[in-house]
């Protein structure tokens, strides 16, 4: 199993993964605004170009500009974001995450939403009633 995208990230490279995440291309500039650290342009900078030497961003040039845009897909980094959050905060229970998610988002939630996560509990629940060989 591949090592989490999490464990290979410096705080800094996180926050420029995570910035050219949100914003899906971005310039050092574009990351600076979304970190909120305006001080930071020469550190972003040198640390995207670390990220592309690692394989973890590609660039093109626009008007003069790097645009930078992530080379990992983003389901990937998605899920291995929750591994590590399960993991660090949940003893790697996806039950007590799951919980932990609905009492923070419950009432934010709407009725379709919430219809679509039992959709996919029921889902679940008869794939693995599928796997059951019927010994007991």
């Amino acid at each position: 199993m591949a090592e989490p995208l999490q464990h290979r990230f410096s705080r800094r490279e996180r926050q420029i993964m995570d910035a050219v995440f949100t914003l899906e291309e971005a310039t050092v500039n574009d990351v600076v605004r979304q970190i909120g650290e305006p001080d930071a342009y020469d550190s972003v900078r040198v640390t995207m170009g670390i990220l592309e030497k690692k394989g973890y961003l590609t660039h093109r040039q626009e008007e003069g500009r790097n645009v930078y845009t992530a080379t990992i897909p983003r389901d990937r980094a998605r899920r291995s974001a929750m591994r590590h959050l399960m993991e660090t905060f949940f003893e790697g229970s996806s039950s007590q995450a799951i919980l932990a998610f609905l009492d923070m988002s419950g009432d934010l939630l709407s009725e379709a939403e919430l219809d679509e996560i039992g959709a996919r509990i029921e889902r679940s629940l008869v794939e693995d009633g599928d796997d059951d060989d019927g010994e007991g």
